[in-house]
């Protein structure tokens, strides 16, 4: 069943509004319809995320190309926000990112992030990354422009090259993604207040910029508002959400353990009634009366 909830803006058009679109990091059905139901009128579906919750795994190129668009159609099919959606490098060259777009678009996506890293791709906050040429880059992001069937569909050129090649070559890399036609450029891992500022005022004039919050990474944390002051126009939280459950996990299963009970926990927890009001269950069951048997019977005589 498809979520009820009207749909917001368009991405471009939230972009262009002049007011920072918030999209924090989702992994799952139940994830990303408490974020739309929070009011959040944009998410990310985040391939870290997606290795963290799904499989326990580290975030260095796992995960593939068909398990994320399996994961992207699960949750359109149940929020109606926008989502961009973490195509890493693209899973191989342009003509990988032509098939990776066309099949993201068909499940769902409202834009698709593409990096400049080397396969396999690795998180971005983490060391030892490398990096395709940028001409490599230049002709993937065009051959993903060229793959969309709809241009409201956006292509977010990332670049990580600050880890690799220096601040000022990830502006210049960066300034080669916005002349190729990328409609959102993420320049990853800015290690100071200064160097988001510093993005901002060089590139922000010419593209929408996104910044990337990651607890615990090289990006200091940065109010959404601090940010959009900075030029800025969207802000992800990619795997706060999985940050946040694991630790909650962690705590609740500690209390089961050590009490045999849930007791102690309850009121950190939704109970039965509750979880089937936020899913729709009573919707779901009262939609599937219309279509019972005995509606359909032909009458006796």
């Amino acid at each position: 069943m498809t979520s009820q909830a009207t749909p917001p803006g368009t991405l471009r058009a939230q972009l262009d509004s002049g007011r920072i679109v918030v999209a924090p990091g989702v992994y799952d059905g139940l994830g990303a319809l408490t974020a739309e139901r929070a009011g959040f009128t944009a998410l990310y579906l985040s391939g870290a995320s997606i290795a963290y919750g799904r499989f326990g795994r580290p975030d260095i190129g796992l995960v593939s190309m068909t398990e994320v668009a399996d994961t992207l159609a699960i949750i359109r099919e149940r929020v109606a926000v926008p989502l961009v959606v973490d195509a890493d490098t693209g899973y191989g060259n342009a003509l990988n990112v032509m098939r990776t777009v066309r099949r993201f678009e068909r499940a769902g996506a409202s834009a698709i992030q593409l990096e400049d890293q080397t396969n396999p791709k690795r998180c971005g906050h983490l060391e030892g990354k490398t990096l395709v040429p940028a001409a490599e880059m230049v002709g993937k992001l065009q051959a993903a422009l060229d793959a969309r069937a709809d241009a409201e569909t956006l292509i977010v050129a990332r670049t990580d090259a600050i880890a690799v090649e220096g601040f000022e070559a990830a502006l210049e890399r960066g300034a080669r993604y916005i002349e190729a036609g990328c409609d959102v450029l993420f320049v990853e891992a800015p290690g100071s207040r200064e160097e988001l500022a510093a993005i901002g005022r060089e590139l922000g004039g010419r593209v929408a910029l996104l910044a990337n919050m990651v607890e615990g990474g090289k990006t200091p944390i940065l109010p959404a508002e601090e940010l959009q002051g900075l030029g800025y126009r969207m802000v992800i939280f990619p795997s706060a959400l999985v940050r946040a459950f694991a630790h909650m996990a962690g705590a609740f299963f500690e209390t089961l353990a050590r009490h045999g009970t849930t007791g102690p926990f309850r009121d950190r927890m939704f109970d039965f009634r509750q979880v089937n009001e936020l899913v729709g269950t009573p919707e779901m069951l009262e939609t599937g009366r219309r279509y019972a048997e005995d509606r359909f019977e032909t009458p006796a005589g």
